[in-house]
């Protein structure tokens, strides 16, 4: 009789079912790859993000990355919890030896190893339009984009976790599509209107936005938008484990 699997083995199978779930999702696949690969090349072949001092898709690139983990960690996971809320799995899975802590860190391990792909896809077809990212800035990039997935992780669960799935499922793609559109994320807060900007510059998608682009861009760490990220992270993660409800 073979011995019970132990509590790390048990969230890494976790989260390598949960990443293939989300992967075989044709509905969180065009949400996670093929979006933002549109939004690239349109903005690589439009003058949306002309006059910033680099090539459209440098200056694309980095805000196509960080809608990258919006995209899984927000959305994504935030729809797929919240469906697992309403049919009961979170409920059953938080009284295996799996336990509650387990399954989230399971979630999580999901979120990074899709994000990975995404990275990697993204990346090769922006290094087909021209990308030239600061070798410098890569990996305080990848440190940002970490600490940002966090962010939404948080947020998604927390949304996830207190509404219908309906509810959540409307929520986190009509975010999505404002954050994406004007949260500052792709486009720099700095380009929206005035009275926009201060609110703006404090959202969580714009605080990711700004540090990818001043890691890959300038090669710089951007303290206060890792600053703006790392309240996210702690807000949102405490609301979650506040108000969250497993069945």
């Amino acid at each position: 009789m073979s011995a019970p699997a132990s509590l790390p083995v048990r969230i890494l199978n976790q989260g390598r079912y949960e990443a293939i779930t989300m992967l075989r999702n044709g509905e969180q696949l065009i949400l996670a790859v093929f979006l933002p690969l549109m939004a690239l090349i349109a903005l690589s072949v439009t003058p949306v993000l002309d006059g910033y001092g680099t090539s459209r898709v440098n200056m694309a690139t980095p805000g196509i990355l960080a809608l990258c983990a919006m995209s899984t960690a927000f959305t994504g996971q935030g729809i797929a919890t919240g469906f697992d809320r309403r049919y009961g799995v979170l409920r059953f899975l938080s009284t295996t030896p799996l336990g509650k802590a387990g399954l989230i860190a399971g979630k999580g391990i999901a979120v990074v190893a899709v994000l990975a792909i995404q990275v990697v896809v993204v990346s090769i077809v922006a290094a087909f339009l021209g990308w030239e990212p600061s070798w410098t800035g890569i990996p305080v990039g990848l440190v940002s984009l970490l600490i940002g997935a966090a962010a939404f992780t948080a947020l998604g669960l927390l949304v996830a976790g207190t509404a219908r799935p309906e509810a959540t499922l409307a929520v986190t793609n009509l975010l999505w599509i404002l954050l994406a559109a004007v949260g500052g994320i792709i486009i720099p807060a700095g380009n929206l209107p005035d009275i926009m900007q201060p609110f703006v510059e404090i959202l969580p998608s714009a605080a990711l936005g700004e540090a990818m682009r001043s890691a890959l861009i300038d090669s710089s760490f951007n303290i206060p938008a890792t600053l703006i990220l790392l309240a996210w992270t702690i807000l949102g993660g405490l609301a979650a484990v506040r108000w969250f409800k497993w069945s």
